[in-house]
């Protein structure tokens, strides 16, 4: 294949191209994951908590970036609806967590360990709290920040002890962290003050019927379905900062076309005169730029497999150094990424066959 012997005779050339073009490739896969992965670790402790009814103060939608204030009678007049089955109160308080010399911020989640609703979506390590001296931390901000079992921690000038890490609650820019709804009051001096609420019902009641009538007793606050709740969350995770994260990574996309078609149109420029021979015996345009475009698949592919190779190292890399970039990658998005990455390659060949048309079999015979 005359293509391979075309971009095999530069071989630094070639290893160069190869390289960048599978950084790009990298680029865009590790951007993806951190997308998938954020996406996940914002909205897991929503997902575990299945409730059925989310109550909150009212024209609050969300607990990611919405303030909700409820208080205790609040939570005693959801109760008195026959159709309750339970009632869990959450308060969520962004907290400074004092280890040593070092501060780093953790969004406290107060519950109480009794009920069902409320603390971590998942341990990986230790026990849940029994009492409000204790706290479990994300795994991630216990890794980046060096805390391990039955270590201590300090907040607002309380110690609190370290029984457990939990998975689902890393949301990148900050992670969950889980103590008694009691002592989370206590942290802030408001007692009785909650976030929300998480409801279950009764087996067979109507969700909408209590919804509704939740709503018009109690003033000053909100009521969402498990569906509705999670919908405006991940609403409000995608209107964050994440779509930056599909910028960035279509500009790996664009800087992956200029790369390839620069490198393609040099070796047409180097190949001029064989190109000229072969159009003086005769050889269509499609043959010529079928030429180019088999190149640039080539290239793609290959570096597509050093990128497959290579990223999942890179990734551990960058774990190890920062726990909290939790990355989650499937196989849709590395045949996305793929797929992406072939289109940018075709457009490359497609600019650098201009240069071909531009070459005329005359050439041939033209000595410099």
């Amino acid at each position: 294949m005359y293509s391979f012997v075309i971009i095999k005779s530069q071989p630094v050339r070639l290893s160069l191209t190869i390289g960048a073009v599978a950084l790009c490739i990298i680029m865009m896969l590790f951007l993806l994951g951190i997308y998938k992965g954020v996406a996940d670790g914002s909205v897991e402790y929503i997902k575990k908590n299945n409730a059925d009814l989310w109550v909150l103060q009212k024209n609050c939608t969300n607990i990611l970036r919405g303030t909700s204030l409820l208080s205790s009678w609040q939570g005693n007049l959801i109760m008195e609806d026959p159709g309750v089955e339970s009632v869990s109160p959450v308060l969520f308080l962004l907290s400074s967590v004092k280890n040593g010399k070092n501060h780093s911020t953790i969004f406290l989640t107060g519950y109480n360990p009794e009920n069902r609703y409320g603390g971590p979506p998942a341990l990986v390590k230790g026990r849940n709290i029994k009492n409000g001296s204790e706290i479990v931390l994300d795994i991630a901000f216990a890794l980046k920040s060096g805390f391990r079992i039955n270590d201590s921690l300090t907040i607002q000038d309380e110690t609190f002890k370290v029984v457990g890490f939990s998975k689902g609650t890393n949301a990148f820019v900050i992670q969950y962290a889980f103590t008694t709804i009691d002592k989370t009051r206590s942290l802030i001096g408001f007692p009785g003050l909650t976030t929300c609420y998480i409801v279950k019902l009764k087996d067979g009641v109507n969700r909408e019927s209590v919804k509704r009538d939740l709503m018009k007793n109690i003033s000053g606050s909100t009521v969402y379905t498990q569906e509705e709740f999670l919908s405006n969350n991940i609403h409000e995770m995608q209107s964050g900062f994440l779509p930056v994260l599909y910028a960035v990574a279509s500009l790996g996309a664009v800087v992956l076309t200029v790369i390839l078609s620069l490198i393609l149109s040099i070796s047409i420029l180097e190949k001029k005169k064989d190109f000229a021979v072969m159009k003086t015996l005769g050889a269509s345009a499609e043959f010529l730029s079928s030429l180019v475009v088999k190149q640039a698949v080539l290239i793609i592919l290959a570096a597509g497999a050093a990128a497959i190779i290579l990223y999942y190292p890179i990734v551990f890399g960058i774990h190890s150094l920062s726990p909290e970039v939790s990355t989650a990658n499937t196989f849709l998005q590395v045949l996305f990424v793929m797929l992406v990455a072939i289109c940018m390659g075709l457009l490359s060949s497609f600019i650098a066959i201009q240069r071909i048309r531009k070459i005329y079999a005359l050439e041939v015979f033209y000595e410099r």
